[in-house]
């Protein structure tokens, strides 16, 4: 990825033109979900900030990787990726097949509880 990525527009403008609509989508739903996150780049990919790391995303050559930040999360939701490909603390979205808007922001409202349960302890 070349350094001199700034931001998710510079990120997302760098990618070859049938992906860009694609993570496009992907950071409207997630900002559809957590409006106040700041947007931010974090190891050369977008990502999102909320009361601590929320989400992140990146291009591959054949699928979307989508972030959670921890590896508790993909646990917690295996039975909804259970058609997905899945690390320890990825999920692999095929840029073939739609985005599962609902069941990112389902794990979005799920890692923003869980940022604001640790900010309360």
């Amino acid at each position: 990825m070349k350094t001199n990525i700034k931001n998710i527009d510079s990120y997302i403008a760098v990618q070859p033109k049938e992906v860009k609509p694609y993570l496009e989508n992907l950071r409207r739903t997630i900002k559809s979900v957590a409006p106040e996150a700041e947007e931010v780049i974090s190891y050369n990919m977008p990502a999102f900030k909320y009361h601590g790391m929320l989400v992140g995303f990146a291009a591959a050559k054949n699928h979307c990787g989508f972030y959670p930040w921890t590896s508790r999360t993909v646990e917690q939701f295996k039975d909804d990726l259970k058609d997905f490909s899945t690390s320890k603390g990825a999920i692999r979205f095929s840029m073939e097949k739609p985005l599962p808007v609902a069941l990112v922001k389902k794990i979005v409202k799920a890692r923003m509880k869980e940022n604001l349960s640790k900010i309360k302890k």
